[in-house]
């Protein structure tokens, strides 16, 4: 195995910051921070300047100090500023346009660590798999081309009869999951769920302790490479040879590092959203949609995690807009009836048709209502109306204003859309797929896509469709 990759990579990298103390401490010093920048702001309005003035210096260094200081430390602080970042085109712009930039800078990176801690995950993983890596990868790069939340890819080439000289070398990629996320992820999330106020003045409308009891909930599943490359595989095989979308086949798996065939793209989705073209927006927007709701007939899994990162553009061969490689299975909700629930798709079509009396009985059907709660039917089909908006017309545009509309319908006491809310119940069933759907309308409206999205809910979704009498 060639030594280059290590040799460009082995210094340059940071290690994840593992000791609970450690980690903890930089969490904790969030806080101070805050009152620190607030005790000098006060000083600076003392002083004469506008109070506007302060409030927005203050609002700006808070911000760069919690984004900057949860993508360094990755592990659940990492996960939680990634799903912190797919939220903030809910928010108002007045309050977010200081520190987006911070958010997005989520989406795709975080600081890698040494090589030589790599290659002793690989010796330990894949070597008490049974994989002699060392045989297999005739080139490895020890420098990282993706590094996240809980693991980082390497670039590869893999040759799968290393005894045949005819064997053929394939390019592949290296994710390794980084040494102590486990204890990193649950020692975050505690200490995450503790800052929570002072998170909170930063993401107005966020509850930050329920993203924090969800991450605790389904991170175990997420930390096993053994799952992810089950859903993987299975996703690959569903979508081979496909015209829209490429899903990497699975090479090599252990519970912490997994091999895959590398997907050549020209970037990822956070990067569409940061300066693609309309053309391009309304094109990955709309197989973004197509895969989320396509997957489930094909494999009888949700892809639970539409973060921007792991959404991979591949233009065609003349630069036009072309098939959507598709990255990190360790989230999938297994559906139980293999596809999604026949229910959702009733619901939302008699919400679009104003058919009140269904819309309530449906819900209480499901569980949403329960049994002894009293709603206002109007008040509840007010409160849905504005959500299954983009499925009564042929083609509907997903924007930061229209979705910042809904959140602060539902967020402010006065609405009377707020006290139906809090009448409303999420079953256990619902909980991933509510959660999918919700970030990737955060996506559809930071790309501003426009595309036919009850034709795709025809095609794809269970129950939308009109029977016919």
């Amino acid at each position: 195995m060639s030594d280059e990759g290590d040799r460009r990579g082995g210094d340059r990298g940071r290690e994840l910051p593992r000791k609970t103390v450690a980690r903890t401490a930089r969490l904790a010093a969030l806080p101070l921070g805050f009152a620190g920048r607030s005790a000098v702001g006060l000083g600076k309005r003392l002083g004469g300047r506008p109070a506007e003035l302060v409030t927005a210096e203050i609002q700006q260094r808070t911000a760069e100090q919690v984004f900057r200081t949860l993508g360094q430390l990755k592990g659940g602080a990492m996960k939680f500023g990634q799903m912190l970042s797919v939220m903030e085109a809910a928010l108002p712009e007045d309050q977010m346009a200081a520190y987006r930039g911070e958010l997005t800078k989520l989406q795709d990176a975080a600081p890698p660590m040494p090589t030589s801690e790599v290659r002793a995950v690989l010796d330990a993983e894949l070597g008490s798999a049974g994989v002699d890596w060392r045989r297999h990868l005739v080139w490895f790069d020890g420098g990282p081309t993706a590094a996240a939340s809980i693991g980082q890819v390497h670039k590869g080439r893999w040759v799968d009869d290393p005894d045949d000289p005819a064997s053929p070398e394939r390019e592949v990629a290296v994710k390794v999951q980084y040494p102590g996320a486990a204890d990193a992820i649950a020692s975050d999330l505690r200490q995450i769920g503790r800052l929570a106020r002072t998170i909170a003045p930063i993401m107005p409308g966020v509850d930050v302790k329920a993203i924090v009891v969800e991450l605790q909930d389904r991170m175990a599943e997420e930390l096993d490479y053994g799952l992810e490359a089950a859903a993987q595989t299975a996703y690959a095989e569903a979508y081979v040879d496909d015209e829209h979308f490429f899903v990497p086949k699975v090479v090599a798996q252990s519970p912490k590092v997994l091999v895959t065939e590398w997907l050549d793209s020209t970037g990822s989705l956070a990067q569409v959203i940061a300066d693609g073209t309309p053309e391009e927006r309304d094109h990955y927007g709309e197989l973004l949609v197509r895969f989320l709701f396509d997957g489930p007939a094909r494999t009888g899994m949700l892809h639970a995690d539409p973060h921007p990162g792991n959404f991979r553009t591949m233009p065609n061969a003349d630069g036009t807009p072309g098939r959507l490689g598709v990255l990190d299975f360790g989230a999938v909700a297994r559906l139980p009836e293999g596809e999604l629930p026949e229910a959702m798709g009733t619901l939302i079509r008699v919400a679009g048709d104003a058919d009140r009396s269904s819309l309530e009985q449906g819900l209480r059907d499901e569980g949403f209502i329960k049994e002894r709660t009293r709603v206002d039917p109007d008040l509840l089909f007010d409160y849905l109306a504005p959500f299954v908006e983009p499925t009564l017309t042929d083609r509907f545009r997903f924007t930061r204003s229209w979705l910042r509309t809904q959140a602060e319908r539902v967020s402010n006491p006065k609405d009377p859309a707020y006290t139906v809310a809090l009448k409303l119940n999420l079953p256990p069933s619902y909980l991933l797929i509510h959660r999918t759907w919700l970030a990737a309308v955060g996506v559809l409206s930071q790309l501003e896509a426009e595309a036919p999205f009850r034709q795709i809910l025809v095609e794809s979704l269970p129950g939308f469709a009109p029977t016919e009498s």
